[in-house]
C-alpha cells in the first residue's frame, strides 16, 4: 500500500464537521507544490529564462546594429555631400578651364584674321603702289611719246631714236620732282 494513504489512514479523523485546518494536507498539498515548483523552475523557468536571455541579447544586438548602421548612414550621407561639394568644384575648374581654352582660342583667332588682314592690307598696298608705278611708267612713256611726235612735227627734222630717248628722259626727270608744296 501507498505510504501517503497509510499516513493518511493514521491521522485522526476530524472532529467537527465546522472549519478546521488539517495540517496533513497542508504539508502534502505544499511538498507537492514545492516539488512543482523546483521541477517548473529546473524545466520550464530555466529554458524560459535562457531563451529570454537569448531573445533579449538579439533585441540588444539589434539596437546595436540599428545604431551602427544610423551611424554609417550619417557617414555616408556626410560623406556623398562631400563628395558632392568635390564634384562640383571639379566641375566648375573644367568648365572654368574650357571657357579660358575657348577664349584663348577665340583670342588667338581674332589675333590671327588681325594679322591676316593686316598682310593683306600690306600686300594690296604694294599692289596698288606697283600699279601706280607701272601705270604712271605707261603714262612717261605714252607722254614721251606724243611729246616726241609734237617736237618731230615742231622742229621738222627727225630725231634718232636714242636722241629722242635721252632728251625725252631728261624731261621726265626735270618734271618727275616736285616743286615745294605740289605732289603728283
Amino acid at each position: 500500500m501507498n505510504p501517503l494513504a497509510a499516513f493518511a489512514a493514521a491521522a485522526p479523523a476530524p472532529e467537527a464537521p465546522g472549519l478546521s485546518i488539517n495540517f496533513f494536507w497542508i504539508i502534502v498539498v505544499s511538498g507537492s507544490f514545492i516539488i512543482f515548483l523546483n521541477l517548473m523552475w529546473r524545466f520550464v523557468f530555466d529554458r524560459l529564462e535562457s531563451i529570454l536571455a537569448q531573445r533579449k541579447a538579439r533585441i540588444d544586438q539589434g539596437l546595436a546594429d540599428a545604431e551602427q548602421a544610423r551611424r554609417d548612414l550619417a557617414a555616408s550621407a556626410a560623406e556623398r555631400d562631400q563628395m558632392l561639394v568635390q564634384a562640383r568644384r571639379d566641375v566648375a575648374e573644367l568648365i572654368a578651364r574650357a571657357q579660358k581654352a575657348a577664349d584663348d582660342l577665340r583670342e588667338a583667332d581674332i589675333a590671327a584674321t588681325r594679322a591676316e588682314l593686316e598682310r593683306l592690307h600690306v600686300k594690296a598696298t604694294a599692289d596698288i603702289a606697283a600699279e601706280h608705278d607701272r601705270v604712271l611708267a605707261d603714262l612717261r612713256s605714252q607722254v614721251a611719246d606724243l611729246a616726241l611726235d609734237a617736237a618731230g612735227k615742231v622742229v621738222g627734222e627727225s630725231m634718232t631714236d636714242a636722241r629722242q630717248r635721252r632728251l625725252v628722259e631728261e624731261f621726265i626727270r626735270d618734271r618727275s620732282v616736285p616743286p615745294q608744296g605740289r605732289q603728283n
